[in-house]
């Protein structure tokens, strides 16, 4: 079996590789490797507080693994600090990284291209899974998340906060991706079959960001 670290962003495309790693007996998962924005606090570009992360994760029962950048932070800074933090795991043997994409072609390359500099791959279980299929198999599942962010110049700021449920799925327009791929929608899962326990939290504040971004923060119960 491999010991394998997973990119973790919290959300719902997270969540379902995870859950399909942990269904195949190949693998075991070492951690889960997030980016955080240290002037915020909060999970990069899904805008989720690090307590509520640290509550998620240490629910799934798995080490954390923080990569700090600051807000603003160029491909450089980021690559760098990313570096840093997937070399500590090399240097433990483990040579893969679990990503959620799906049908990003140039992103999944560029992961690839960064992980093979040091001597890693990447594993990509939903790759090329219907999008569709896939959102729906979160609800059948029985797994719960609500959008932290939508990116208004794709989305309406209405679907913020709101629970990923056959309703919303159904309101989504034709033009957005079901799983939010192209950047359309953020999310947070706080419960489901491969929780120990449920994140209580609260939507609060929607707040407008670089006049794009579209926030919901979640409170912690």
């Amino acid at each position: 079996m491999e010991n394998v670290l997973m990119s973790w962003s919290g959300g719902k495309d997270s969540t379902l590789a995870l859950h399909a790693i942990l269904k195949n007996k190949d693998y075991r998962i070492a951690a889960l490797l997030t980016t955080v924005t240290e002037d915020y606090d909060r999970i990069s570009m899904h805008g989720v507080r690090r307590v509520l992360l640290e509550r998620q994760v240490a629910a799934l029962g798995f080490p954390l693994e923080q990569v700090l950048i600051p807000k603003n932070a160029s491909n450089v800074a980021y690559e760098a600090n990313m570096g840093q933090a997937l070399a500590k795991y090399k240097e433990q043997g483990i040579t893969s990284v679990v990503f959620g994409d799906i049908f990003l072609e140039d992103l999944k390359h560029y992961r690839e291209e960064k992980l093979a500099t040091l001597g890693m791959k990447g594993i990509f279980p939903l790759w090329k899974r219907d999008t569709r299929e896939l959102a729906q198999s979160l609800i059948t599942l029985g797994f719960h998340a609500i959008t932290t962010c939508v990116d208004t110049q794709t989305l309406g700021q209405q679907f913020v906060g709101r629970v990923i449920n056959e309703q919303f799925l159904s309101d989504l327009p034709p033009t957005v991706d079901a799983c939010g791929e192209n950047g359309e929608y953020h999310s947070f899962v706080y419960d489901g079959p491969i929780f120990k326990e449920k994140i209580a939290c609260t939507p609060g504040e929607i707040v407008l960001r670089d006049n794009r971004f579209c926030y919901c923060d979640l409170l912690p119960d």
